[in-house]
């Protein structure tokens, strides 16, 4: 994922909402490289959805970074949300 473009993001976010939702974004990318411990998947998913709690938007900015980034939030959340804890996750 050596491609750089703008992460799906709203203006209404503090600075440090945005920061928050960039690390996730860049952990979910991440696991199409390297194995990453699900904590750090779902501690981030977490953070992710206290930021954006409802489904609907949650979909609509998975559907524009998926797109960008060539990856499947949501399947790696739920591969995360399945493995054992401590487990890392690669996808």
């Amino acid at each position: 994922m050596e491609e750089e473009f703008p992460m799906p993001m709203s203006m209404d976010w503090t600075k440090e909402e945005i920061i928050d939702v960039m690390q996730f974004f860049q952990v979910i990318e991440t696991t199409y490289e390297k194995a990453v411990i699900r904590e750090d998947i779902l501690s981030r998913y977490g953070r992710f959805k206290e930021i954006v709690p409802s489904k609907k938007e949650e979909k609509q900015y998975f559907r524009q970074f998926d797109e960008k980034a060539e990856v499947s939030c949501w399947k790696t959340v739920q591969k995360a949300k399945n493995a054992q804890p401590g487990e890392k996750i690669k996808m």
